[in-house]
């Protein structure tokens, strides 16, 4: 549905025509699916409910939604502060932005929202476009505070214990793994483009 458009419904409003988003379509999807299994399967409802699955990801669901609203409030009621003290410190050296994608998605909980957000800074300050792509993998760092509804479902998914949270909150199981992926991918990104696509 996202590579054929016209598979997704579509209506007119005031002779515009808009096509149903692929979230929207994504969500009535699964949500359908879920309907189905439950009619043809017949569980229990405590069944549901009682499940890890369920409990893992209403848990998750809870912790996203708050904090991507705190982070999305945080940020939009200081986006003039933030912006302008990114360009000052992108302008003195490009590859910071690598740097502000990381914080800023940890805040954002949203690698879409967080390219929306940066990548047009990056852009007008005339940072080559293809260093711009090297830095894209910046923008996983929803990891790093361990309540991103997938590191929330493989925690309680996990029953031998080995998948947890720290004592101190950031030393959780996916910290080693998410940092030495975002900046091997970042460097490696940036090697690339030198190599591929000079400056």
């Amino acid at each position: 549905m996202g590579s054929f458009e016209f598979l997704r419904p579509g209506w007119t409003i005031e002779e515009k025509f808009t096509r149903m988003g692929m979230p929207v379509a994504i969500e009535v999807i699964m949500l359908t699916i879920a309907a189905a299994i439950l009619i043809v399967c017949r569980p229990k409802a405590s069944d549901v409910t009682n499940g890890s699955v369920f409990q893992a990801g209403m848990t998750a669901v809870i912790a996203i939604f708050g904090i991507a609203w705190m982070g999305d409030t945080f940020f939009k009621g200081n986006a003039e502060f933030v912006n302008t003290s990114i360009a000052d410190l992108v302008t003195a050296a490009p590859w910071l932005l690598a740097v502000a994608l990381f914080a800023l998605s940890i805040l954002l909980y949203s690698q879409a929202a967080t390219v929306r957000t940066l990548m047009p800074l990056g852009i007008t300050l005339g940072i080559n476009p293809a260093l711009l792509i090297a830095m894209f993998p910046a923008v996983n760092g929803y990891f790093f505070i361990p309540n991103y509804p997938t590191v929330v479902a493989a925690i309680n998914f996990d029953r031998t214990g080995t998948t947890r949270i720290g004592k101190y909150i950031l030393n959780h199981s996916f910290m080693v793994p998410g940092l030495v992926a975002t900046v091997g991918a970042v460097v490696i990104g940036i090697g690339l483009s030198m190599i591929v696509l000079p400056m």
